[in-house]
Formats: C-alpha cells, structure tokens, sequence
C-alpha cells in the first residue's frame, strides 16, 4: 500500500507540474468564463441595446396607432415608429449612419396591405423573420375584428384559445432538460476519456526516458499499474470538479436568470445525483485508463501512442455514441441497455438517474458490471503490463499480446 501512495504521489506531482496541464486548464477555465459572458459583451458592444433597431414607417396610418402594442411584446427588437414619409433614399442613409438597422414601410396598394422589410443585405437576412409576420397579421386581424362590433362572446368564439398538453404512450415518463443531460454527457465523456488518455501517454513518456526501469526495479508493475492509474485519476477527478464548479458559478453570475432556467433547467441536479456521476466519473476512468495502460506498455516510442490506442478510443467512442444519440428516447430498451453495458454506463447512468428513469436496484446492477468489468480488466492489463513493459522493440502486435497473457511462465 506505501509503494502504491508512493507512485502515486510521485504521478500527481509529475501531472500538475506539467505546462501543458497548467496551461490547457487555465484556457479552459477562461473559455467558460468568456462563454458565458458572450451575452453581456453583446450587450456592451449594441450600446447596451436589448435588440436590432427596428424602424416602422406607417405614414399611410394603416394600423391606425396600433403599432405602439408592438413595444409591449417581447420580440426581441427596439421598435421606432413614425408617420414620416420617409423615402427608400432617407432609410438607406438610417441604416448606414448606424441609426437603425432594419426598416418596415407599410403602404396601400390597390386595396391591399403591402409591407417593405428593408434591410442592409438580404445575404444577411435571407428572408422576412417569420415572427414579425405573424404579429403584423395577428394585429391587423384583431383590429379589424374589433371594427365589426362583435360582443365578446362572439369574438371568443371565432378566437378560441387552445390549451395543448403533450403525453405518451410509455409507462416510464422522462423529466429534464434534455439539453443539459447531452451537455453534462459530452463533459463527463470528454473529462474520463482525456484523463485516461493521460495513463498510455505518461507510461510511454517513462518507457522513452528509461524512468520506467528505475520504477519496476524499486516496486511491482502492479503497484506501478495501481498507483500511476489512481494518481492521474485524482488530478482528472479535481480538474473536472474546478471546471464544472467554475461554470456553474459563471452561470449563476454572468447569465440572466430567466434565461438560465428557461434554456439550463438545473432543478433535477441534486446532490445525490452529484455524488453518484462522481462515482461513475471515478469507475469509467478506471475502466478506460487501465485499458490504456496495456496498451501504452505495448509501444517503445511515443510516435506509436495514437495507432496502439486506436482499439481503446474505438471502444470510447462507441460507449459515448451509444448513450448519447439513446438519450433521444429515454425510456427506450436501447437506452436501458447504454445505462448497464459497462463501455456506455459512465455517460448514462446518471442521466438516467436525472430524468428519473432509475432506481437504487438498476444503479447497484449497473456499478455491479462496472466493478466486475474492472476487474477483468485489471487481471489482464496487469499480467500484459508486466511483461510489455520493458519491451524497446517494435510496438507488439496483438498476436503477442494474446501469447503474452496465455503464456503460464509470465
């Protein structure tokens, strides 16, 4: 057990003070807090402006002075409205000034009702916001309602207000925000798969500087497996809790607030559901970083990491896949499937548990596969490690590493 403290201290120390780590956290960290600034920089860059400017031109007085209802909705715009007759030429000269930055005209024609939207390119538009459509039409057919002389009876029987619900057919209902469940998805894939990456990259590392020879001749490639796997682990399990930590409180600080429960609904995180993704963060990197062991102890140069961890990221990639594209239909048997085979149950599992979908039994069969699935693996990466480990030859082909593990000497 001090061997295994003693590789791993000496990997943490090695782990943090790497520039690369330092640096590539750091940027990290200043994209979050810059991501979530964007709106408030947009804000500061428009002159603190909620929208486009958008000037209406109804000198005809079409709308007869209902236009005024249009700054009473939120359509995200800064409405100006005259009854000037400006000219195609004095909109033109608006636009480009700065003043406005789009123009509605509102003329008779022949009976009809004719709307020139004006804007700077039409490449930039491409057309008429379906939007602002709709509300011209809705407030010219209200008004013109409203000039029949229709008791309100009769206006709500031509008006009906439908109430639409949305139900399923499923016993098992999903609640959540989908959105947030594919983003945490994405950060947990990503923060297990870098971190495990880190395992290959740091034995071969060793391999090249011949530290490696000094480790095994001072303690056991399975304290070496064992303490470099935990030791990583530790550093990828606090970079990750500094990096959700930080985009949390950047959120809460810099977002507004309607925003942040309309769009990033967080009221299923909960600090079960917190501790459980901890211990599926902490079981898929075992999972995967082991893995990468084995084959990080089967190439001598660092040129070969890529080709001989290809399998490995093959395997990632569809354990990710699986439990990402399966969150389109949760309450789907595919789904249920990601959240127990052990290569896709670290990115499902918990959003499972946050749709609601799981219960303690499915959890503990769940960690059950996973803690097996460990094992195994342990078994094998540390019988191939052993004897690959002090290879300087050619990268091992995958016919030796099968002999390796059946050979009964090693």
């Amino acid at each position: 057990m001090r061997d295994i403290l003693t590789v791993m201290k000496f990997t943490i120390k090695e782990m943090v003070k790497r520039k690369s780590f330092i640096i590539s956290t750091l940027i990290i960290l200043l994209l979050i807090v810059i991501g979530f600034n964007i709106p408030n920089l947009m804000k500061k860059l428009n002159g603190e402006s909620t929208g486009d400017k958008l000037l209406i031109v109804d000198n005809e007085n079409v709308f007869e002075g209902n236009l005024e209802l249009l700054k009473q909705m939120d359509l995200g715009y800064e409405f100006e409205i005259t009854n000037q007759n400006l000219k195609f030429d004095d909109i033109k000269q608006k636009i480009e000034n700065g003043e406005i930055a789009e123009a509605i005209v509102i003329e008779k024609q022949a009976g009809n009702v004719r709307i020139r939207y004006i804007v700077e390119s039409t490449s930039m538009m491409g057309e008429v916001p379906e939007g602002l459509i709709n509300t011209f039409n809705s407030l010219y057919t209200s008004m013109q309602i409203g000039k029949l002389g229709l008791t309100e009876a009769e206006l709500q029987s031509i008006t009906p207000n439908f109430e639409f619900t949305l139900e399923q057919t499923d016993e098992e209902e999903a609640s959540g925000n989908i959105l947030v469940m594919m983003m945490m998805s994405i950060v947990l894939f990503y923060a297990i798969y870098f971190c495990a990456y880190q395992v290959s990259s740091s034995i071969t590392t060793e391999k090249t500087s011949k530290i490696m020879e000094t480790l095994v001749t001072s303690t056991s490639p399975r304290t070496i497996v064992l303490g470099k796997t935990i030791g990583i682990g530790i550093v990828g399990l606090l970079q990750m809790i500094v990096i959700v930590a930080t985009a949390l409180i950047s959120a809460k600080a810099f977002l507004d607030p309607e925003l942040l429960n309309n769009v990033l609904d967080m009221s299923n995180i909960t600090p079960y559901l917190g501790i459980i993704t901890i211990i599926y963060f902490i079981l898929g990197y075992f999972t995967y970083a082991l893995l990468y062991a084995l084959t990080g102890s089967t190439v001598s140069k660092p040129e070969d990491i890529q080709s001989a961890n290809t399998p490995v990221t093959l395997l990632a990639m569809v354990g990710f896949y699986l439990s990402y594209f399966t969150m389109m239909n949760p309450t789907s048997s595919l789904n249920l499937f990601a959240s127990l085979f052990p290569i896709s149950s670290p990115f499902c599992m918990p959003f499972r548990i946050m749709m609601g979908l799981s219960n303690g039994t499915d959890v503990a069969i769940s960690i059950a596969i996973l803690i097996v699935t460990i094992l195994v693996i342990v078994k094998v990466a540390i019988k191939i490690y052993s004897n690959a480990i002090l290879n300087y030859g050619t990268k091992m082909s995958f016919k030796d590493i099968i002999n390796i593990y059946k050979d009964k000497k090693n």
